[in-house]
């Protein structure tokens, strides 16, 4: 099949126009069509239909679209890669994905020391949550992401390397004149009267599983689109959240941090594609762990979330930062 053609019919999913998309291929709109109209009798389907606003995809079209988007990715992959090999750039680009909380901070200065290292290399940093960035790995989209066991968890797949860094502690983020900031560790049941803010699904229920081991129901009065939007309902004084304590260094001037006794953790971890990995992956990989503190005896449940891949008896454990009775955030 002309790869040309599917292309087309993806940008025109794409964009919900034949004309749209015409413009956008640099091609006459009738050309577009004529391409759709040809891929579906080829497949012996129909792919798109018109609506008010101008055309979206069948259910049979948007099962198409998925693959076609892969098989395209794929390809312009391969074109690139023979392009880098053409210039005598062997290395290819490092695509690094990262939650908000390790992109907001660690992430970036493991990628500085790999720099200082090794010289100057191609690279990006994509930040998502951790289910988008575990199938971004799985297509070919990322060379590592560094993502956590939050909820809703993270899935098992034989076609992903995945390795346990270590355990980061939560803590609660308040703004600078809150009455418990500077004060020690406190009970959530201490904050049972305070609004929160969150901004997903997974941490609105990390906290929730949390506060009900000690009989609190949070009140989550405020919803942020990001981690960003929550931490400026906190810096405003419209809430406190729970955020990651791996944020410690980013966090914003206006806010601090409070320690919670015995406080819920998650588990960080390095994802990289079993096949093919990048080298310079695998070298990030290595200078982030040295950001950890190696202890011994790994918890049964980060073993069996780890399937045992790295062999090691030993578990990397991320100290919380704290600082006058606080420590700081996601």
């Amino acid at each position: 099949m002309d790869l040309t053609v599917w292309r087309a019919f993806v940008t025109v999913c794409r964009v919900g126009s034949l004309s749209a998309a015409a413009a956008e291929l640099n091609h006459t709109q009738s050309a577009v069509s004529r391409q759709v109209a040809g891929l579906e009798r080829q497949l012996g389907v129909s792919l798109v239909e018109r609506h008010a606003r101008g055309v979206r995809a069948t259910p049979a079209g948007e099962v198409f679209r998925r693959h076609a988007l892969a098989t395209l990715d794929e390809a312009d992959r391969a074109v690139h890669a023979m392009r880098d090999l053409r210039c005598g750039m062997r290395d290819r680009p490092l695509a690094i994905g990262a939650t908000p909380s390790l992109a907001g901070g660690i992430v970036p200065e493991a990628v500085q020391r790999l720099l200082k290292r090794d010289g100057s290399i191609r690279w990006s940093l994509r930040p998502g949550l951790s289910g988008p960035l575990h199938n971004r790995v799985i297509a070919g989209d990322l060379d590592i992401a560094f993502v956590t066991d939050a909820p809703p968890g993270l899935p098992v797949d034989a076609r992903v390397e995945r390795r346990f860094l270590g355990l980061d502690e939560m803590v609660v983020v308040v703004p600078a004149g809150h009455p418990r900031a500077g004060r020690g560790p406190v009970r959530i049941r201490e904050l049972a009267d305070e609004t929160w803010a969150e901004d997903n699904d997974g941490s609105a229920a990390l906290l929730h599983q949390y506060a009900a081991r000690a009989g609190v129901s949070p009140r989550i009065g405020l919803t942020a689109a990001d981690l960003p939007g929550k931490l400026a309902l906190v810096a405003t004084g419209h809430a406190i959240a729970l955020i990651p304590g791996v944020l410690t260094p980013a966090l914003r001037a206006d806010v601090t941090t409070v320690a919670l006794t015995d406080p819920p953790t998650r588990g960080i971890y390095a994802t990289t594609p079993r096949r093919d990995p990048h080298p310079r992956a695998l070298a990030l990989l290595e200078l982030l762990a040295t950001t950890f503190t190696t202890v011994r005896t790994t918890p049964t449940a980060h073993r069996e979330a780890e399937g045992e891949v790295s062999g090691r008896d030993e578990q990397s454990v991320f100290p919380a930062r704290r600082g006058c009775g606080d420590a700081q955030v996601k």
